[in-house]
C-alpha cells in the first residue's frame, strides 16, 4: 500500500533522514517508534506529502506520490496528529465533516457518516456541536479519529496521537484504537515513541534512529535478536520501574 524508495531528507547540515527504505504492508499495523529527533513525523509527513523529500520516491498504492496528484492520494489517507489538530472556530461537528462538505457531499449523507464513525469512534452524538475548548483530550483525539475517517481512506496515518493524555484515558483509547483497526483492517502507519505501544499496535515495528531504520520486524524479534546495541539500549530505557520492585 506504501513504498518507500531511497528517502532522504536534510534541513541545512542536519540529516533528518538517510536513505529509507520501507514497504508498509496493505491492512496491517505498522508502527515507526524511536527517540525525539530520529525521523519519525519527517517520515510520515513525506507520506502525505506535507514535505518533500531531497531524493527519493513515495509510491502510494503503486503510484508515485507528486506535486500533480497530491491532493487526490490524500483523499486515500486519513491523517491524527498529536492533540487532535482541530479547528477551534469550528463545532465537533463541523470539523469531522470539513472535507466531505468541501467536497460537496450532500447534507444527509454527511450526516449518516458521522453517526457512522461517532459510533465506531465511541463519541456521544450530544457532544458534536461542541467547540473544542469544551472537550477532553481524550474526545478531541476522538473527534480527530472521527475526521480522519470521514471519507472512509484506505489508510490511516497517526503521529503520536496519544503522546499528551493522561494515563487513564490513553489505555481507554488504545483499547479502542486497536478494536477499530481490527474491524476496518485498514493499512494503519502509528508513530510512537513509547515501545509498550508500539508492542501492542504493530503488526510490525520499524526503529529509527538518527533518520536510519535500525531494525524492523515483531517485539520479540527485537528482544531476542536485537540487530543494533541501540536496539536493546532503547528497550532497556524504556523498562517499567515496576520491573525492580521487590513487595518487602
Amino acid at each position: 500500500m506504501i513504498k518507500l524508495e531511497s528517502i532522504s531528507k536534510s534541513y541545512g547540515r542536519n540529516q533528518a533522514l538517510g536513505q529509507i527504505n520501507l514497504t508498509i504492508s496493505q491492512g496491517a499495523t505498522t508502527v515507526l517508534i524511536g527517540p525525539s529527533g530520529c525521523g519519525k513525523s519527517t517520515l510520515i509527513r513525506i507520506i502525505i506529502g506535507l514535505i518533500k523529500p531531497d531524493m527519493g520516491q513515495v509510491y502510494i498504492d503503486n503510484t508515485i506520490l507528486g506535486s500533480a496528484n497530491v491532493n487526490y492520494l490524500r483523499r486515500k489517507i486519513g491523517y491524527v496528529i498529536q492533540e487532535g489538530g482541530l479547528f477551534p472556530h469550528l463545532t465537533a461537528r463541523h470539523n469531522v465533516a470539513i472535507m466531505a462538505r468541501h467536497l460537496g457531499w450532500e447534507k444527509s449523507s454527511i450526516e449518516k457518516r458521522i453517526k457512522e464513525i461517532a459510533q465506531l469512534a465511541k463519541f456521544p452524538l450530544d457532544g458534536l456541536d461542541r467547540y473544542p475548548l469544551q472537550l477532553s483530550g481524550g474526545q478531541k483525539q476522538r473527534i480527530s479519529l472521527m475526521r480522519a475517517l470521514m471519507l472512509d481512506p484506505d489508510i490511516l496515518l497517526l503521529d503520536e496521537p496519544l503522546g499528551a493524555l493522561d494515563p487513564l484515558i490513553r489505555f481507554d483509547l488504545q483499547t479502542d484504537l486497536k478494536a477499530i483497526f481490527k474491524e476496518l483492517k485498514k493499512t494503519v502507519l502509528l508513530v510512537t515513541h513509547d515501545i509498550g505501544e508500539a508492542s501492542y499496535f504493530g503488526d510490525r515495528i520499524v526503529l529509527l534512529h538518527n533518520g536510519e531504520i535500525v531494525q524492523q520486524g515483531s517485539i520479540k524479534e527485537f528482544v531476542h535478536h536485537p540487530a543494533h546495541p541501540f536496539v536493546t539500549q532503547f528497550i532497556q530505557a524504556q523498562r517499567n520501574p515496576l520491573d525492580n520492585f521487590e513487595d518487602t
